[in-house]
């Protein structure tokens, strides 16, 4: 079984390693399926998982194999899998199922609570992580396959409920009192979600995009923000106006200079992404107190103990599909064959190499 691995404090550095027992070798456990993975997304938001693995439990999901993994780990991937062994009377061989995998040929889980639309993946080494990501959406060997449909899922659908989530608990607090919201990295796919949803929401704030000259031509073909500003535009901000910031870039250097700016109009600070990982700067400027880092799926479980499970599944997935088929007018599917080839799609990724208007779809 092939994993693809990266350090874990140089995230920048991968490889691929062979499982020396091939899993045919391995028999099932009671309660266990194996399943194929067959396809999954490649974005800037898994560089946010290697960033994060540590601080929110990301490298727990899928221990590294081989016998020299210590100082490894394996970052997760959202896509589709194929059952292709089972222990388990209500899975059967050939199911499709959608969610959390590792960067692989193959995974063994342990399906708990199973019905006919999911299951929970039961293993023990995941049993304290968000449930969240541990849900996998079952599909059925008899549904007709909608590879495009598939694709956007696998790679809009994490971005796009982040979107949701950020606009659901904006809106919930008032936008702090804002009448402008800042969004910094706009060409991000998660910070366009969130421009659809403030585009479409009558009572949003202003909405502002700050992104690089490179990529100032897409996000003024969107036409979804109000005003759209380069990083060395920063001072055209009105700073006598009640701001919050939305920030997926993780570039210390822009948000200080934000901070400062804005002063006492920067009502709260939202810290989600790390696009810009590798220009992460000394912090200075920045007001702590009023800035917080953004964790979706603990407002995930707020809203679902809320409002339960169906509604919160109705809401977000109407708005993902809505979103989803928005974006088929800009985004383009761009697909590697072979695990082998992920390295340089990964390295193009952490580079920054990857147009906003692309999105990497890897095929086993």
């Amino acid at each position: 079984m092939t994993q693809f691995q990266i350090r874990k404090d140089e995230f920048t550095r991968q490889r691929l390693v062979e499982e020396p027992i091939q899993s045919n070798d391995k028999p099932l456990n009671p309660g266990e399926i194996r399943v194929d993975i067959v396809r999954f997304a490649l974005t800037a938001n898994n560089i946010t998982y290697a960033a994060m693995g540590d601080m929110l439990g990301y490298w727990q999901f899928f221990p590294p194999v081989g016998n020299d993994s210590e100082g490894w780990g394996v970052i997760p991937v959202w896509g589709f899998a194929q059952v292709s062994e089972t222990s388990v009377d209500d899975v059967a061989v050939g199911d499709r199922i959608y969610g959390y995998f590792p960067p692989a040929k193959q995974l063994t889980m342990v399906p708990v609570k199973v019905t006919g639309e999911r299951f929970i993946d039961g293993s023990e080494h995941r049993s304290q992580l968000p449930p969240g990501y541990n849900i996998y959406r079952r599909i059925g060997s008899d549904s007709v396959q909608d590879t495009q449909s598939d694709n956007e899922r696998m790679l809009l659908s994490p971005l796009f409920i982040t979107s949701y989530c950020l606009w659901d608990s904006l809106q919930d607090k008032q936008w702090f009192g804002a009448e402008q919201i800042v969004v910094v990295s706009a060409s991000s796919k998660t910070s366009i979600g969130l421009a659809y949803a403030l585009h479409d929401d009558p009572e949003a704030p202003a909405s502002i995009g700050v992104t690089s000259t490179r990529n100032r031509e897409l996000v003024d073909s969107l036409g979804l923000y109000d005003t759209n500003i380069s990083y060395d535009e920063l001072s055209e901000i009105d700073a006598n106006r009640p701001t919050v910031i939305v920030d997926m870039s993780g570039n210390s250097d822009v948000l200080g200079a934000l901070h400062s700016h804005l002063g006492d109009n920067m009502k709260h600070c939202v810290n989600v992404g790390l696009t810009h990982w590798e220009e992460g700067g000394a912090n200075e400027g920045i007001i702590a107190e009023r800035s917080e880092f953004f964790f979706a799926p603990g407002h995930i479980q707020k809203r679902v103990k809320e409002w339960g499970p169906r509604a919160f599944e109705e809401k977000t997935s109407a708005f993902i599909e809505e979103t989803a088929v928005k974006s088929r007018s800009w985004l383009k599917l761009q697909t590697v064959v072979g695990l082998e080839n992920l390295p340089e799609v990964y390295a193009d990724v952490c580079e920054g190499r990857v147009a906003p208007d692309e999105g990497m779809i890897v095929e086993l």
